[in-house]
Formats: structure tokens, sequence, C-alpha cells
């Protein structure tokens, strides 16, 4: 046992360190090549940036779980679960160079997140709040994977502040193994550490398609998984995720509803916003860390006294509602 917990902690150290080494490999590389995000009025930047540079982790991910799963301390299906993204990270680093058409994306996101969807069984029936919700899988597992691909595709909108994707995938992932105890958690922070220190406010390198579209399918992968093993419901997912779910799905809502062309580049997230207001990005990351422990210690609430839940639940939406509320008055959503 002794010995499996020191080539445990060996393997997540030494990771985090190959990340940071490749991800400054990549870097070069990028540069070299012209693989750079440019400049717009649709951006937070105003420098020529090197991007890919996620690819670097999602390497280095792949040879942790496999090492893991080899070490006997990674479940099987979860395993190959998470290994079926294989081909999603391969589709947008090809996307971060040649842009590939939005429906091909489209059509291999909904093939990998069936894929990892029938890999992890299924979805246990959510059964919480004091509600049977929905008990017929042929409603559950649609919409199950419909919302697979639009985390996977949110996350990648929500990519687009120095160290903000990067720094939620980590909360996270610590909220996680707080109460999983999982080592492939550890994993997952330790890889995305070392890209961190190049995409920490100014960022050298972004972390691309690649990385911002695999953060996302990881996140929501692992989440049902610890759903289905009773480790972590669900709904306590979708509330430390909710600083990215909610912004991204809100301000959907809200430029559907202003009968915008959804598919036109836009920054009216909230996120976007705060920083066009004036605030700088490490302030922004550090309004994210603020969020995420107000939302940690709502989960305490929530996983401690049943009659909480529906409340606590609630409270931790409007909590957010009210802070995109907040950055109304900063930069009004209709520009």
């Amino acid at each position: 046992m002794e010995n499996k917990a020191i080539a445990f902690t060996a393997l997540i150290a030494i990771s985090g360190i190959a990340s940071l080494l490749l991800t400054a490999f990549i870097k070069k590389w990028a540069v070299r090549y012209n693989v750079v995000s440019e400049p717009s009025n649709r951006g937070l930047h105003s420098t020529v940036t090197p991007r890919g540079g996620g690819l670097a982790f999602v390497i280095v991910w792949y040879l942790g779980i496999f090492s893991l799963h080899l070490l006997g301390a990674l479940d099987r299906n979860l395993f190959f679960a998470l290994v079926s993204g294989v081909i999603l990270g391969l589709v947008s680093f090809l996307d971060d160079i040649f842009a590939i058409k939005p429906i091909l994306r489209l059509l291999v996101h909904f093939i990998v997140a069936i894929a990892a969807f029938y890999l992890l069984g299924g979805l246990r029936k959510p059964i919480s709040l004091g509600i049977d919700m929905l008990s017929s899988p042929y409603i559950t597992y649609p919409l199950a994977v419909i919302g697979m691909v639009w985390f996977i595709n949110l996350y990648n909108f929500m990519d687009g502040a120095d160290g903000f994707a990067s720094l939620e995938a980590i909360i996270v992932s610590v909220v996680l193994f707080i109460f999983t105890n999982s080592y492939e958690l550890l994993l997952l922070v330790s890889v995305v550490l070392g890209f961190l220190y190049w995409n920490w406010p100014k960022a050298k390198i972004f972390m691309g398609d690649v990385g911002s579209t695999q953060l996302g399918f990881i996140l929501v992968v692992l989440g049902i998984h610890y759903h289905n093993s009773l480790d972590f419901s669900i709904f306590n997912w979708l509330m430390i995720t909710a600083p990215f779910w909610f912004d991204a799905t809100l301000t959907l809502y809200r430029r559907w509803r202003n009968k915008e062309k959804l598919s036109q580049p836009h920054r009216k997230h909230a996120y976007q916003r705060f920083v066009r207001a004036g605030y700088s990005h490490l302030t922004l990351d550090i309004v994210l860390v603020g969020i995420n422990l107000v939302i940690f210690l709502l989960i305490l609430l929530y996983r401690e006294w049943d009659f909480l839940k529906l409340p606590v639940y609630i409270t931790s939406l409007f909590f957010l509602y009210f802070l995109t509320r907040k950055v109304d008055r900063l930069t009004p959503f209709k520009e």
C-alpha cells in the first residue's frame, strides 16, 4: 500500500512537470508555425498569442490515466469512458490549426458523448431534493447526452480570459477530490497546473479548443461517474460547475431573446463584460475563486441537511443571477 502511494505521488508530480515542459515546447512550435490568436473586437486580448497549448496537458492526462489504470487505481468503466475523448482531442487540435466546419465538430461531440455515456453505464436515476425527478431513461438519457455536448461547448465559450478555464477546472477537481478521494482528480489538477503556469495573467499561450473542449468533456464524465457511484450527486456537480454553465446558458438565452445571430462571435458573457468594465484578468480569477468558495460552502449545507437541499440549490442559482445583474450595471448586456 505504501509503495502504491509513493507511485501515485510520483506519477502526479511527474505529470505536472511534464505538462509544464511540454507546454513550453508547444508554445515555441505554435509561434514558429503561426498557430496564434489575433486580437479582435470580439475578444479580451490586445496582443498576438500562441494557442493550442492545451495539447500539452491533454497528452500528459491520457498517459497519466493509462498509468493509473495499470496501477489499478482507476475504475475500468471510467477509464474507457475517458479514453473515448481521444478522438475529441484530435479533432479539436485540428480545428485549432485548420478551422473544421462547425457541423462536423458538433457531430464528433455527440459521437464522443454517446460513447462515453454508454461506457459509464448511463445515468443513475437522479432522485434528490425529495423529488423523483425523471424516472424514464428515454427522457433522462437524451437529456444527459445533450447536456454533455452543451458542457463541452460552453467550456470552450468560457475560455476567453487568462487562467480562467484552467482555474475553474482545478477548483472543481479539488472540490470533487474532497468528497471522493480519487487519484484521477489529483492527476487532472497537476497537469492543468503545469499549463496554468504559462496561461496565468498575462497569458503567454492559450489552451485552444483542444484544451477547453477536453476539460469540459473530462469534468462532465467525472460528474456522471461520481453520481453513478454515489460519491457525489449530479446536483452538487451542477452547483460547483455553475459559474460556467450558468453564465454560458443565461447568455445564450438572452442573445436568443434579443434575436441575435447565435453563431456570431460575441463578448457578452458576464465574465467578458466584467473585464470590459476595466477589471483585470487577475481580478476576474480572484473573483472566480471567491464565487466557488461560496458555492462550496453551500454544497456542505446541501449534503448535511436534507430539508435544506432545495433551498440551497435555488440559493446557489440566485447568487449567480445576482452577480450577473451586478455585471449588467457595470457593462450593459445590450451593446
